[in-house]
């Protein structure tokens, strides 16, 4: 096994990606935002499971044609062979949920850090076994929950562990999209066709691809995890194989009780996730389509705007800011703090605590979709 610290230069980190070919969403998102910050540069790439497609997406990114590879194995295999000042420090991977344990494993297994898209993976097995293996080596493995790198998200959780909103009652976390309402994954979309077929999407559809954002983003900022789960999930549009809609009633280990609503079938909506937080001395409001503002409500006193920018914030979410007060500042930048912050990981620079989500934060969610299947099922509460 190589070490994926070897050769840490003061310069920019280099990062393989596997996947992110030809009419792929978030790889693009992904390339944007590893080179924000100036800390990775990509140098190589198996980008699609067609070897054609790999070499055009390589030769449109104007890398080395030496290092645009056929499959994730050779990439894998060929960098870990190279010399320690030559071969990548880590693996982006940004395939559908089925293509992401196997090279998650073997980078692992060779050495490389690891940040994978949400949801980890396909299984709960899966999941522990990375989680294992991360143990194992001691290397950085991020997942990207990216909601969790957006300033006021920052400041939503250190205002609740801060004790000023007092004992967490109730958390009320929605994520509503309408882009499903009609089955347009037969019009072959490429990002509908992946995510409603079981084989690639896993057991869940719509709760697997933005209902694990919801219940990471409820535990993020309400500081327990779930502890157990009522759950509906519904299939509308006729014909679909996975879940297009979901509701859960649950509970947090603090003993709060919450509700999550994820859904892809609500029309004219976008990308409406919001989380709202309720304790014994306040409450708050998040709303991914206006990220830079953070409602605040006090038992004694008026409700409250919080903006970042602002001297008054905290330190942390301070880590998070970009540009001054009144600029818009949204989703690429708070994904852009996920890759920031893992390559200060990696560097041995963490720069605040819990900087990204880890391997563990995946195997959370893969434990939520598992109970929530298992729930909705049998038609009765489960453990988390």
């Amino acid at each position: 096994m190589v070490s994926g610290n070897a050769t840490l230069a003061a310069g920019r980190l280099r990062i393989g990606m596997v996947g992110g070919g030809p009419g792929a969403f978030i790889g693009g998102v992904h390339r944007i935002c590893l080179a924000m910050d100036g800390q990775f540069q990509l140098v190589a790439g198996a980008f699609s499971s067609d070897p054609a497609k790999s070499r055009q997406t390589g030769g449109e990114l104007g890398l080395d044609p030496k290092r645009v590879y056929a499959t994730w194995g050779e990439l894998l295999d060929v960098e870990a062979r190279l010399p320690a000042d030559q071969r990548i420090h880590a693996v982006s991977i940004v395939t559908p949920n089925h293509v992401h344990f196997g090279p998650a494993k073997a980078a692992l297994e060779r050495g490389f850090h690891v940040i994978c898209d949400k949801p980890l993976c396909i299984t709960v097995e899966e999941a522990d076994e990375l989680e294992r293996l991360v143990a194992k080596t001691g290397l950085r493995f991020c997942v990207t929950h990216n909601y969790t790198g957006y300033p006021m998200v920052r400041e939503a959780r250190n205002l609740v562990r801060s004790g000023r909103l007092g004992d967490v009652r109730k958390v009320y976390v929605e994520y509503l999209q309408g882009w499903l309402s009609d089955k347009l994954e037969d019009s072959g979309q490429k990002q509908a066709k992946w995510r409603s077929d079981p084989k690639q999407s896993g057991a869940c559809g719509a709760m697997g691809d933005i209902g694990t954002h919801a219940a990471n983003l409820a535990e993020h900022i309400a500081g327990s995890p779930l502890d157990s789960l009522y759950a509906r999930l519904t299939t509308f549009v006729p014909g679909r194989l996975l879940d297009d809609d979901g509701m859960v009633l649950f509970k947090l280990k603090n003993g709060a009780n919450g509700t999550l609503s994820a859904s892809q079938v609500c029309v004219g909506r976008e990308n409406g996730l919001m989380i709202r937080v309720f304790g014994t001395k306040g409450g708050l409001q998040w709303e991914q389509e206006k990220p830079n503002d953070l409602q605040v409500w006090w038992k004694d006193k008026a409700p409250e705007l919080w903006r970042p920018g602002n001297g008054w914030v905290d330190a942390e979410a301070k880590t998070l800011q970009r540009i001054p007060p009144g600029h818009p500042e949204g989703y690429l930048e708070a994904f852009a703090n996920l890759y920031k912050s893992f390559a200060l990981a990696i560097r041995g620079q963490p720069d605040i605590s819990a900087p990204f989500p880890t391997v563990s934060d995946g195997l959370a969610g893969m434990k939520f979709l598992r109970a929530c299947v298992k729930s909705s099922k049998e038609d009765r509460w489960v453990g988390v």
